[in-house]
């Protein structure tokens, strides 16, 4: 990697549809994913906006530390460690927000590097799709048409047998 990974560094996954108008060099960097060169997170924000296409930054931050004594590829397995976490998701970008490299007091030859990232996904839509239909529109898992058999809708009551009540479920963040 002759380019150097720090806050802003960009990653892509390989094969992930992007607009045919937007150019940038990238080279590989992990399994499955290129770093993109010459633009960081805000140049390539710009670009994609130009070509009117939208990049979605998700607030989970995604940290690791990673202990070694080569540097490049501490920050190699710190990245990989990232996306391998499911915290980021089914995206196709990701942008390096920290890099922070200190030498280990007890032991003099260990260093560790601290990586902090934030998922991205680059999609034409401005509206962010499931990440299982990452690129689209499709069958919605949600279905909105009104339910036959609750009545008409003019009617004054309900009968309590009629009635549905949604199975809804509690969200917890992490």
């Amino acid at each position: 990697m002759a380019e150097t990974i720090k806050a802003g560094t960009v990653l892509t996954k390989e094969g992930a549809l992007l607009p045919e108008a937007l150019q940038f060099e990238s080279e590989s960097c992990v399994p499955g994913w290129r770093l993109v060169t010459g633009l960081d997170g805000h140049a390539l924000d710009r670009e994609i906006h130009e070509a009117g296409w939208t990049f979605f930054f998700l607030a989970n931050e995604i940290r690791t530390t990673v202990f070694g004594i080569d540097g490049e590829k501490m920050v190699r397995r710190a990245i990989e460690r990232i996306l391998d976490d499911p915290r980021s998701g089914q995206f196709n970008a990701l942008e390096i927000t920290r890099v922070t490299s200190l030498d280990s007091e007890r032991f003099p030859l260990v260093h560790y590097v601290s990586v902090s990232a934030h998922s991205r996904h680059i999609q034409e839509s401005v509206i962010l799709f499931s990440t299982k239909d990452p690129q689209g529109p499709g069958p919605s898992k949600t279905d909105c048409r009104l339910d036959q058999s609750m009545g008409p809708v003019g009617s004054k009551a309900l009968l309590p047998e009629t009635t549905k009540h949604a199975n809804v479920a509690p969200i917890l963040n992490r």
